[in-house]
């Protein structure tokens, strides 16, 4: 992105005169000299995930263990980002608007004090106007590493067109993983829940002629073959 689409500079010093009505004159004139500061701490301030968190706090191998676990997180966390990127630009476009509208407004308003809260409703969606921005370039940073992490973990192994073709192998692991955490103090109702969880996921798996464990005896995950032509 522009560095300009991320500079609030402007906005902040224009504001620091309008802090004197705020702040005591010491704190409004230390504000000012912070603006450079301020700025540096908005723009690399974390919005959204890291790629650590992603990997680590998102797609852990506990709750995700197999890599069509990982693929199938990844597409909903992706299209999540996606949407909202979407509905943020719609917002934008709006925003551009109604500052366009405000600035005519402005021009025939004869009243003073009509004009300063107007003049003071273009600067704070002018604000908004820079977060959007910010806000724009997180989105798109996460939908570009969501593809990564997708690309990463498609291995050709598993079928990436229905979701539900990898669930029973992966609900496996998971049930599996939760079933270990149940200790003597763990509440009747949620050993309830992951012990029923557990026992269907068992049920069906011998039902299909899979492993208890969740792991196919032959695979129901990878992908649908081609039929050759003859």
């Amino acid at each position: 992105m522009d560095k300009d689409k991320r500079d609030i500079t402007s906005s902040a010093l224009t504001e620091s005169k309008h802090l004197l009505k705020l702040l005591d004159q010491s704190d409004a004139e230390a504000f000012k000299k912070m603006v450079p500061e301020l700025q540096d701490t908005w723009v690399k301030k974390q919005m959204f995930r890291t790629e650590t968190e992603m990997r680590v706090s998102v797609l852990n191998d506990a709750r995700y263990g197999t890599k069509a676990a990982k693929y199938w997180q990844s597409v909903r966390e992706q299209n999540s980002h996606f949407q909202s990127l979407m509905k943020l630009s719609f917002e934008y476009r709006k925003n551009d608007v109604e500052i366009e509208q405000l600035l005519e407004k402005i021009k025939k308003e004869k009243d003073p004090l009509e004009k300063d809260l107007l003049q003071v409703d273009v600067e704070r969606k002018t604000f908004d106007k820079a977060n959007m921005q910010l806000q724009a370039r997180a989105r798109m940073d996460e939908i570009s590493l969501w593809s990564k992490l997708k690309k990463e973990n498609d291995d050709g192994s598993f079928d990436t067109q229905n979701v539900n073709s990898h669930q029973m192998e992966s609900y496996a692991h998971l049930f599996d993983q939760r079933r270990k955490t149940i200790t003597s103090g763990t509440s009747q109702p949620e050993v309830f829940n992951v012990m029923g969880q557990y026992e269907t996921i068992r049920r069906i798996a011998k039902e299909r002629g899979l492993n208890y464990d969740g792991t196919p005896k032959k695979s129901i995950s990878k992908k649908p073959e081609t039929s050759k032509k003859t």
